[in-house]
């Protein structure tokens, strides 16, 4: 079955998508920032990330993402930003002028069946 990191700095989201996702049957993997993020994904390749804007820094999803497009290890991973950074104070840090390298976004909160149905997007 297919392993899914979950990059979150809360806690208990990043438990309601484990048991989401295990629930279906898939191997997560969890980090709590970017920098635990990148040095998982180069330890255990993902098949899928999930990754949160706001973590240590306001836009830090965004540098891994980046990172993760500059690494021929991880470029090919597909990424799923979750984030609330659009309805929150810090929406106009958002860089909505440049290209992200993502291939999908979810808004939080996020409902299972959005949650599964873009894992089955990427990995099924």
């Amino acid at each position: 079955m297919a392993k899914i990191l979950v990059v979150d700095d809360d806690p208990d989201f990043v438990l309601v998508c484990r048991m989401i996702l295990e629930a279906e049957g898939y191997q997560v993997l969890e980090a709590a920032n970017g920098s635990q993020a990148l040095e998982s994904m180069r330890q255990e390749k993902p098949d899928l990330v999930f990754l949160d804007v706001m973590m240590s820094t306001t836009l830090e999803g965004v540098d891994v993402s980046k990172e993760m497009e500059a690494d021929p290890k991880l470029k090919d991973v597909p990424v799923v930003m979750i984030s609330s950074i659009g309805t929150s104070e810090y929406a106009s840090e958002f860089p909505d002028d440049e290209r992200i390298p993502i291939d999908a976004w979810i808004s939080k909160p996020i409902q299972a069946e959005v949650l599964l149905k873009t894992v089955r997007r990427f990995v099924d």
